[in-house]
């Protein structure tokens, strides 16, 4: 016994001592994944289900709008059959696919060439994901307690898109927009005027400037209304899409620099 408690004393200490650093360097990762609710949501799930079974109620004086898309940047090995099998009231097809000009800039190029393709036929309102579905791993940056899209999509309010014109689907500040996160390292005052260069001045105040501060809630996931797009002109998202092909910067860093200036493009503030 005494044998027993002197190697698991010890022990215990370690634990806790390796837990308590691996919270202190990585508190952010556990900020992101939330883990508890992760854990609760998914012994949830286990018994009645996903959440989809329970979409949220239509609000008092909320109508619907009918006319919408589901946009995805994803490669051939990608399986995102999940649209159609929960979310059928999406304007989506399959067979509907896109064929970009450079593999270059993440889903940045993927969603430009849609609006650049699309421009005169846009549905009323276009939300802009990743290919996956759900999962800890891969899709941390979606708040929904299973870290689904389909969740999120079944969640979002349209006629506050409709009103707002844009709506991240992302409401945690962490990482991108937390004071400590606007100073953008990707978004300096150099790229902000080379992506903004060939783009209106007249519809966007202020964007000819940049902004000490830039700050999104990152990753590149979000809903626009129709009407927001249309008030910038083809050639705008045309020249948002050359910069992507023409830029020195990387694939990921190219990709990076538009994740925290979407919101800029589609009309709201740098912060």
């Amino acid at each position: 016994m005494r044998w027993t408690l002197r190697f698991a004393l010890p022990a215990l200490i370690l634990v806790i001592t390796l837990f308590a650093v691996l919270y202190i360097k990585y508190d952010q990762i556990w900020d992101q994944y939330n883990a508890p609710a992760y854990a609760w949501a998914s012994l949830q799930n286990t018994f009645r289900g996903s959440t989809l079974d329970n979409p949220p109620p239509v609000l008092e004086g909320e109508g619907k709008v009918e006319d919408k898309v589901v946009i995805m940047a994803k490669v051939e090995s990608e399986d995102t059959d999940w649209v159609a099998r929960n979310l059928p009231d999406n304007n989506n097809n399959n067979n509907n696919t896109l064929t970009t000009p450079v593999n270059k800039g993440h889903e940045s190029m993927a969603y430009l060439t849609y609006i650049i393709d699309h421009y005169t036929s846009l549905p009323s309102t276009l939300a802009f994901i990743h290919p996956h579905e759900s999962g800890f791993t891969t899709a941390w940056h979606t708040d929904t307690p299973l870290h689904s899209n389909s969740d999120a999509l079944r969640s979002l309010r349209l006629p506050f898109v409709q009103q707002n014109g844009y709506a991240n689907l992302r409401c945690n500040w962490n990482p991108g927009c937390e004071y400590k996160h606007r100073k953008n390292a990707h978004v300096n005052a150099e790229v902000w005027k080379e992506v903004f260069k060939g783009a209106s001045k007249s519809l966007f105040s202020g964007v000819e400037e940049a902004p000490e501060e830039v700050g999104a809630a990152c990753c590149a996931q979000f809903a626009v209304s129709r009407d927001r797009v249309l008030e910038r002109p083809k050639s705008d998202y045309e020249a948002f899409r050359q910069w992507v092909v023409d830029t020195d910067k990387s694939d990921a860093q190219s990709g990076r620099v538009l994740e925290f200036l979407w919101h800029v493009i589609f009309g709201m503030e740098a912060v």
